[in-house]
């Protein structure tokens, strides 16, 4: 009788949660998938079936397929800069001596992931703005004065810029996670391997990176995620521009939605980017589950 009550008062505190979930995330999903299928003008409320054609013009749409580019693009730099990158940043400050240096060291690498996307955003377009901007400034200053240019204003600098800005954004947190995973390590392993004469390199490679393999998961799930989800960054230094060369998914969306009226062509997106972030999280879960170190 006490199980049978004890599990009632379970699902009475389940059952909330699991409809809040369903109301507010699942319902939206399928919603989405349904409006996908329609020709909409939310303005003046006219809805048409089209089935797949929206889809169909997914494949056809050359703005598409470099917003898809552009996304995967800033998906590679960002596991190199914020996984790799911070892991091995991470190992370096927990490596230095001084507990005063590394807590100093941690704090300078975490200030600019306080700072939000879109004041970053907008600091880094003063900073690239090629007349008064500081980056092109000291370029001349260096006698580099070849090098200035207009880095947001050009196709082919627009995009690497807004990325240089999100990894110098990202990069703190990152490290700070990998340092928290790196602490959790028992101090004995890298005594014990120090005594066997494994040097600094050995052991980050044959102690550390095994060890933080879950963190490493973990990062790089959101990592790639959020590299699928940008948004604020692009809109707010280019806002897809200069001719549709920095658009990524989360832009073009929003511009087929609320810039061309064109509600189901956005869902259609919308979907697309949905089964991209959820594929690659459930294969970094089915990875990482495989690989789940135990002390």
């Amino acid at each position: 009788m006490r199980a049978t009550l004890r599990r009632t008062l379970g699902l009475a505190w389940v059952v909330p949660a699991l409809v809040l979930v369903g109301v507010f995330v699942y319902l939206p999903l399928v919603q989405n998938l349904q409006f996908s299928t329609l020709k909409w003008d939310i303005y003046s409320g006219s809805q048409e079936y089209v089935g797949l054609d929206n889809y169909a013009k997914l494949v056809d749409d050359p703005v598409f397929w470099s917003s898809l580019g552009n996304n995967v693009l800033y998906a590679v730099i960002s596991i190199v800069f914020q996984v790799f990158g911070a892991l091995l940043l991470a190992a370096l400050i927990e490596g230095v001596r001084s507990e005063r240096w590394q807590r100093a060291l941690r704090a300078i690498y975490f200030i600019p992931s306080a700072i939000s996307l879109t004041v970053a955003g907008l600091l880094f377009y003063f900073i690239y703005e090629p007349n008064l901007g500081p980056l092109n400034h000291a370029l001349r200053a260096a006698g580099l004065g070849d090098l200035a240019q207009a880095w947001l204003g050009q196709e082919s600098t627009a995009m690497s810029s807004i990325i240089a800005m999100s990894q110098w954004q990202g990069f703190g947190y990152s490290t700070l996670l990998f340092a928290v995973a790196i602490q959790r390590i028992p101090a004995e392993i890298y005594g014990a391997a120090a005594i066997d004469g494994v040097g600094a390199v050995g052991r980050f490679f044959r102690i550390t990176v095994p060890l933080v393999r879950e963190m490493t998961g973990l990062m790089a799930i959101v990592t790639l995620s959020g590299a699928f989800q940008v948004f604020n960054e692009v809109m707010v230094m280019t806002a897809g521009g200069p001719d549709n060369s920095t658009q990524v998914l989360g832009t073009w969306l929003y511009r087929s939605g609320f810039v061309r009226n064109n509600f189901g062509y956005a869902a259609a997106i919308a979907t697309v980017l949905f089964v991209i972030t959820l594929g690659v999280a459930v294969a970094q879960l089915w990875v990482t589950r495989r690989r789940r170190v135990e002390w």
